[in-house]
This record gives structure tokens, C-alpha cells and sequence, in this order.
């Protein structure tokens, strides 16, 4: 929500102040001029990035405004779904869950945490490096080297959508004045016609110019910013899961192994300690 404020303040700023300046507000409404702006913009944006990189932008852009949805309700959720997964394998045995490992999205435990269970890259991380420790039986120390390389590039993946759109917003400021180039074509072909359609041409294509700044450092650039602190968000989920992991197979009790993914969580979204035990008194 504060992010819905940050754009609602920007908004209100620029108008407001251009308005209180005698402007004419009906001179900035130019439609032909914001297509040039966001469709070359869209199309230089879907030219240069994979179509993976792009579904995942329009999947995270609209958490900006609704919230990352790695929050102290998902967090909360991820170690409690750890702890039932530990903490069965440790009384029944691994064979107890490896229905629950083979087949996550249908297993009743996993589907107790709706959340967890809607985030498919988490859930495919834990259950694959459970199930390498239960069929290899590796030591602690190669299990964490694996989860290490596969978190490096989980890295990589998370931090491209806020580049790729920091990417758009650098080029916005281009769009804009190519927009005002062409405006001042259509400029020139009014020489000589009257002053008042030539003084509308002028103005629509400065408003071009003033448009691609706008929304570059406005809108799209801070929403680049933000796509970065999401993916940063997600990256803690991959560390807990992996300090969990490593702890159980070293041999420590699941409450433990819980508690030492908790606390790499992101400090304003982490449960608390006491939080944690009343949660996870209800799956003993």
C-alpha cells in the first residue's frame, strides 16, 4: 500500500503544481503521443528479454502495489510445513514421506499451507534436496554445496526482472524525445498555417519529452527498484529452507533446524520466537 501512496503523492505533485501555475491540464492528455512513448517502450522491452524474464515482470509488478506475497504469513507457513516434513521422517522414517516428496502439490501435509504450496520454485527447492539426502545419505557439507550452486543461480533468475525493467526505464527518456521529434515534423508541416495550430503541435511534442521523463523516473524506474527488494524477498525464502535443511542433516532436532531458517528471514517479516513455538505446537 505504501507504494500505491509513493505513486498517488508523485501524481498529485506534478498536476498540482502545474495546475497551480496556471497550466492547462487538458494540453498534457496527448494519446498519440503516450502510444509512441509505451509501445515502443513495450516492444524494445519484449525484444530484448526472453519470454521467461517477461512473464515473470508481469507477475511480480503486481505485488508492487499489493505487497510481496513472501510475507510473515508465507514465512510463518514455510517452517511449518519444514517442521511436519522433519519431524515425520524423524519418528516414521523416510519412507513415511516420500509420497509427500514425490507428489508435493497433492500431498494433504503440503496442502496444509496454501501459500507455500502456490510457490512451485520453493516447494520443487525443498523437495528435491530432501530427496537427494534421502536416497544419497551425502554429509551436510556436500548437501549445502549443492543447494549453494543452485541458489546462485536462483540469484541470477530472481534480480533480472527488476534489470530488465531498469532496462525500460532508462530507455523511456528516448521514447519521449523521439515522440517530441516526430511532433515537430508534424510541426513543420503547419508553417504557415495559423499560430494557434502551430502552438498545439509545439506543445504536444514537448509534452512527449515530458511524458518518457515522467514515466521513466515516475513510475518505471521505482517500480524497478521495487522488483528488486521482491526478488530479494523470495532469495530469503531459498536460504531458510536451505539453513533448515542442512541442519536436519547434520543430525539436529526439527524444532532446531526450524529456528536456524528463521532467523535469516528479512527482520520485519520473521515470526518471532514465541510466534514459532505456538505455531508449531499445533502440528506435534
Amino acid at each position: 500500500m505504501f507504494a500505491l501512496a509513493g505513486l498517488l503523492v508523485v501524481i498529485v505533485s506534478v498536476i498540482t503544481g502545474y495546475v497551480a501555475a496556471h497550466g492547462q491540464l487538458l494540453a498534457l492528455w496527448q494519446p498519440f503521443e503516450i502510444l509512441i512513448i509505451c509501445g515502443a517502450a513495450l516492444g524494445a522491452f519484449m525484444v530484448a528479454n526472453p519470454f521467461v524474464v517477461q512473464k515473470k515482470v508481469f507477475t511480480m509488478l503486481p505485488q508492487v502495489i499489493t505487497g510481496s506475497r513472501h510475507n510473515k504469513r508465507f514465512y510463518s507457513q514455510l517452517l511449518g510445513l519444514m517442521y511436519c516434513l522433519f519431524q515425520k521422517s524423524r519418528q516414521e522414517g523416510f519412507l513415511s514421506i516420500e509420497e509427500d516428496i514425490e507428489s508435493p502439490f497433492t500431498s494433504d501435509m503440503f496442502n496444509r499451507f496454501p501459500d507455500v504450496v502456490r510457490d512451485h520454485e520453493v516447494v520443487n527447492f525443498l523437495t528435491d534436496n530432501y530427496r537427494i539426502f534421502t536416497l544419497t545419505g551425502l554429509p551436510a557439507y556436500e548437501i549445502e554445496a549443492i543447494m549453494d550452486n543452485e541458489i546462485e543461480q536462483i540469484q541470477e533468475e530472481l534480480v533480472e526482472p527488476g534489470h530488465a525493467l531498469n532496462r525500460v526505464a532508462e530507455a523511456l527518456p528516448g521514447f519521449g524525445i523521439v515522440a517530441a521529434v516526430l511532433g515537430i515534423v508534424i510541426t513543420m508541416g503547419s508553417i504557415g498555417g495559423p499560430m494557434e495550430e502551430i502552438g498545439y503541435h509545439v506543445a504536444a511534442a514537448l509534452v512527449g519529452t515530458f511524458l518518457g521523463i515522467f514515466f521513466a523516473y515516475g513510475f518505471v524506474g521505482p517500480a524497478s527498484a521495487h522488483l528488486e527488494t521482491l526478488g530479494g524477498h523470495e532469495l530469503k525464502a531459498y536460504l531458510c529452507v536451505k539453513a533448515s535443511l542442512n541442519s536436519v542433516v547434520s543430525g539436529y532436532a526439527p524444532p532446531v533446524a526450524v529456528e536456524t531458517g528463521r532467523k535469516l528471514l528479512p527482520p520485519d517479516m520473521r515470526p518471532s520466537f514465541a510466534e514459532l513455538s505456538i505455531e508449531l505446537q499445533q502440528y506435534r
